[in-house]
């Protein structure tokens, strides 16, 4: 029979979103945008609202573009959808495609921080109310998706930033499918839970995605549904539902709910980096540990996240005294 038959083009054949049509077929024109504008109460930067859920420059779910728009592409409770997102003369104008368009539509306002109160933060230190000042539009994102942060916070466990960007970008390129509308080439939705738990082992492998991190996204994806109801619940109760579950402990659970719920007093405890990154800026201390970076954001309590937040964007990180931790791609094994 081999040869008599062409093969069927599936989502295991297809790359990058593009599902081969056969010659003579037009292609269907995408469904007309469905529309949202939106007034912020003060100003708002698009890159810095919405970067921290950007994967690295490859995410297949993101993309900025020369224009000044940014596009997303998430799987909602409504299913998939793909969202544009651009501003101009002080006014935002969502269009979005696919069965979740309604439902990013309606929470545009809160993922553009219209939930955050800047206000409410009162700098202590002359290089907090300096980056403040430069950065006005800084407001903190809230999605209510708790998955769409959660998978990708567990690829970053204990591995460099570029193993866990390429991780996913790889993975949510084979797995997930085409972002709906007029997306730019290559976006796709995240894969939903079934579909995380069907991938083969050498995949995760290939991927570079060792045993570990494999097994956590599979157990959490196996309670997907009680892990998304969390965003119903406060931050703190939402990290300890998300603890729960053997894998995720509280960096993995707060690097979740910063973007999820916009929890803007959640402080990632246990980073590589980022205690001495505060305690440099704030204490001029590059060795300092977590509990000294606790100490040094308490005078912010209520608005952990936010501070640190702003260190990052201060540019005040200290100088290099090692070489960058080494690439390891187990794929390659």
């Amino acid at each position: 029979m081999a040869g008599r038959f062409a093969p069927r083009p599936t989502r295991t054949t297809v790359r990058g979103g593009h599902v081969a049509v056969p010659a003579g077929v037009p292609r269907q024109a995408p469904a007309p945008a469905r529309v949202r504008t939106y007034v912020p109460d003060g100003p708002l930067d698009l890159g810095l609202v919405l970067g921290p859920l950007r994967r690295g420059p490859g995410d297949p779910t993101f993309r900025a573009l020369p224009d000044g728009s940014v596009w997303r592409a998430s799987l909602t409770p409504a299913g998939p959808g793909t969202l544009r997102v651009t501003q101009r003369a002080g006014e935002v104008r969502g269009e979005a495609w696919g069965p979740g368009a309604e439902w990013l539509l309606e929470r545009l306002p809160e993922m553009l921080g219209a939930a955050d109160d800047p206000s409410a933060f009162v700098p202590r230190h002359r290089l907090l109310a300096l980056t403040r000042h430069r950065r006005p539009g800084l407001r903190l994102t809230r999605t209510g998706l708790v998955l769409e942060s959660l998978i990708p916070s567990i690829l970053e466990q204990k591995v460099t930033t570029g193993e866990a960007y390429r991780a996913w970008r790889l993975l949510v390129r084979k797995y997930g499918e085409p972002a709906p509308g007029p997306a730019p080439e290559r976006m796709s939705v995240m894969p939903a839970p079934r579909t995380w738990a069907l991938i083969p082992s050498w995949e995760w492998h290939r991927a570079g995605v060792d045993n570990k991190r494999a097994s956590t996204v599979l157990r959490a994806v196996r309670v997907a549904a009680r892990l998304e109801e969390a965003v119903g619940m406060p931050p703190e109760a939402a990290q300890e539902r998300l603890e729960l579950v053997s894998g995720i402990g509280p960096w993995t659970s707060a690097e979740t709910v910063q973007r999820s719920h916009g929890a803007v007093d959640a402080v990632t405890v246990g980073d590589l980096h980022l205690p001495g990154i505060v305690g440099w800026a704030l204490a001029g201390d590059r060795y300092a540990d977590d509990a000294v970076m606790l100490s040094l954001l308490e005078p912010y309590a209520g608005q952990r996240h936010r501070a640190a937040r702003l260190v990052l964007l201060s540019g005040c990180v200290p100088g290099r005294r090692a070489p960058r931790m080494p690439y390891g791609d187990i794929g390659r094994l």
